[in-house]
C-alpha cells in the first residue's frame, strides 16, 4: 500500500510540474499575440498571425536566450513556447473546424487530391537529384523532400526514426523547411492579392505549396483578414490536413526501403500511433458536429474565433523559437536544396490551380 501511495504521489508531482512548467511559455505567447491580434485588425492586409512571427523574431533576436531563461524556481519560457506552437496550434486547427460543413470537407479533399500526389511526387523527385547534385547525405535529402512533399516538421519527426537519420541530419532538416515555412507564410498573401487570385485558388495554392500546417493556416488566415472571407483559410486549412495524411503510407514506404537496406527487420520501429496525425480526424469531427449536431451559430462563430486567435498565439511561439543564426548554421548546401523544392513546388502547384 505505502509502495501504491507513493507511486500515486510520484504521479501527481509530475503532472503538477507538467502543467506548472508550461504557464510561463503559454503566457509569453500571449503577450506576443495580443497587440499582433490589435495591430493585425488594424492593418487586415497584412494579418495578426503573418505579425506575431515577426514580433516573435524581433524579440528572440533582441533576448537570444528569452526562452531559455531559468527562473529561481527553475521554470523555463521555452516547454510552454513550444508546448503553445505544437500542441495548442493544433487544437485551433480543430476548432477551425467548427466552422466547416463536413460535406465541403470530403468534396474539398477529393479535388485536391490529386493536385497533392502531382506535387509530392514532384518534391520527392527534385529532392532526389538536387540532393545528388549537392552531394548532400542521403537521410538529409530524404528529410527534407519528407518535409516539403508533406507537411513540414511534423514529417521530418516522423521519418527520422523510420530512416534512422541522426540528430544532425533532424536538425538540418528542420531547420531549413522551418526557413521556407516562415517565407511562404509572410509572403504568399502579398503575391496571391498581386496575381488577383480568387478565394478558392490561393486557398488550394497555398495549402499545396507551403509545407508546414502552421504557416498555411497562418497565411490563409492574414488573406481571410484581408479579403473578409473565410472560404481560403477553410480550403488551405482542408487541402493541408488532408496532405498531413499522407505521412502514414510514406512513413510505411519508408520503413520497409530501411528494412530491405539494412537487410533486417525493424521490430518497434515503425509506431502506426505515433506517426497518425490524431488531431486531423478532431478537426473532422468538430465539421461533423457544426453539420448535423445544429449547434447554436454564437458557438460555431465563437470556437471558431478562438481557434484564429490561438493560432496568433502559435505564430509568436514560433517566432519566440526562431533564430535567424542557427538557421544558416549548419551551410549553404540543405538551405539550396530546400529552395529547389519549394520553388518547384510554389511554381507548379501555381501553374496547376491558375
Amino acid at each position: 500500500m505505502a509502495h501504491s501511495d507513493k507511486s500515486i504521489k510520484e504521479a501527481e508531482i509530475k503532472f503538477e510540474r507538467k502543467w506548472y512548467h508550461i504557464i510561463p511559455g503559454i503566457l509569453l505567447s500571449f503577450a506576443v499575440a495580443f497587440p499582433s491580434w490589435l495591430i493585425g485588425m488594424a492593418v487586415p492586409v497584412v494579418g495578426g498571425p503573418i505579425i506575431a512571427i515577426l514580433i516573435g523574431i524581433a524579440v528572440s533576436a533582441i533576448f537570444p536566450r528569452l526562452t531559455n531563461h531559468w527562473f529561481k524556481n527553475g521554470v523555463t519560457f521555452e516547454d510552454g513556447v513550444k508546448y503553445t506552437s505544437k500542441k495548442l496550434l493544433q487544437y485551433s486547427v480543430v476548432l477551425l473546424g467548427f466552422s466547416l460543413n463536413f460535406f465541403n470537407v470530403v468534396q474539398v479533399g477529393g479535388q485536391t487530391l490529386l493536385i497533392m500526389l502531382v506535387t509530392m511526387a514532384l518534391a520527392f523527385v527534385t529532392a532526389f537529384f538536387v540532393g545528388k547534385l549537392l552531394k548532400l547525405p542521403g537521410n538529409t535529402t530524404a528529410l527534407i523532400g519528407v518535409g516539403t512533399a508533406i507537411c513540414g516538421g511534423s514529417a521530418i519527426a516522423a521519418a527520422a526514426p523510420v530512416l534512422r537519420a541522426k540528430d544532425e541530419d533532424v536538425s538540418q532538416s528542420i531547420s531549413t523547411i522551418f526557413l521556407f515555412n516562415i517565407i511562404g507564410a509572410l509572403i504568399f498573401p502579398a503575391l496571391g492579392m498581386l496575381m488577383h487570385m480568387g478565394d478558392t485558388a490561393f486557398g488550394t495554392w497555398a495549402g499545396v505549396a507551403i509545407t508546414d500546417t502552421s504557416s498555411v493556416v497562418a497565411a490563409g488566415t492574414s488573406w481571410s483578414s484581408a479579403t473578409g472571407s473565410d472560404l481560403a483559410l477553410q480550403i488551405a486549412t482542408i487541402s493541408k490536413l488532408t496532405r498531413a495524411l499522407m505521412i502514414v503510407p510514406v512513413c510505411l514506404v519508408l520503413a520497409l526501403y530501411t528494412m530491405r537496406k539494412h537487410k533486417r527487420a525493424e521490430g518497434g520501429e515503425f509506431s502506426f500511433v505515433k506517426v497518425f496525425p490524431w488531431f486531423v480526424l478532431a478537426f473532422v469531427v468538430a465539421a461533423v458536429l457544426n453539420t448535423f449536431a445544429n449547434l447554436p451559430a454564437w458557438m460555431s462563430v465563437d470556437l471558431t474565433n478562438l481557434g484564429k486567435f490561438v493560432i496568433i498565439m502559435a505564430m509568436g511561439a514560433i517566432g519566440l523559437n526562431t533564430h535567424i543564426k542557427e538557421l544558416f548554421s549548419n551551410g549553404i548546401r540543405p538551405i539550396l536544396l530546400g529552395a529547389s523544392c519549394w520553388i518547384a513546388l510554389t511554381i507548379v502547384s501555381l501553374i496547376i490551380v491558375s
